[in-house]
């Protein structure tokens, strides 16, 4: 397995996300203005994409946040979850980052909380799905 960075939104990014996000979810807007100010990593088994997210940095000093985190259906339970969320950790402390943010889908809110993030404020609904924010200090 091999990780990749990007400073614009790659294709395996965006297959990725689409079969994710909304093939199996149903998401409708997944593709945002966001993506153009992002990194994006991508995780490839050979040459088969597996895993992507993205993050970017807060308007406030040393916060980033980490978003559109998703794994093929096949590569599931494997681990790879964590594994790019803690790559994306790596960056954001090499860049000066102190603090991540992830809005995550409350159904996954454990999945976080056992990576180390906190949930802060009230649940709120991205296209009709129970969403929490989530913190955690680097």
């Amino acid at each position: 397995m091999e990780f990749k960075i990007y400073d614009t939104l790659p294709q395996e990014a965006v297959l990725i996300r689409e079969m994710v996000f909304v093939k199996e979810q149903g998401f409708c807007e997944e593709f945002d203005e966001t993506d153009a100010g992002s990194r994006h990593l991508v995780l490839f088994d050979g040459n088969i994409p597996v895993a992507t997210c993205r993050f970017f940095k807060e308007l406030k000093d040393a916060v980033y946040v980490i978003g559109r985190i998703a794994v093929m259906k096949d590569y599931r339970g494997r681990g790879l979850g964590a594994d790019i969320v803690k790559e994306a950790e790596r960056h954001i402390r090499r860049m000066g980052g102190r603090k991540v943010c992830l809005h995550a889908q409350k159904r996954v809110e454990k999945f976080y909380s056992g990576l180390g993030y906190c949930v802060y404020g009230e649940e709120d609904s991205d296209e009709g799905c129970p969403h929490v924010w989530m913190q955690k200090e680097l």
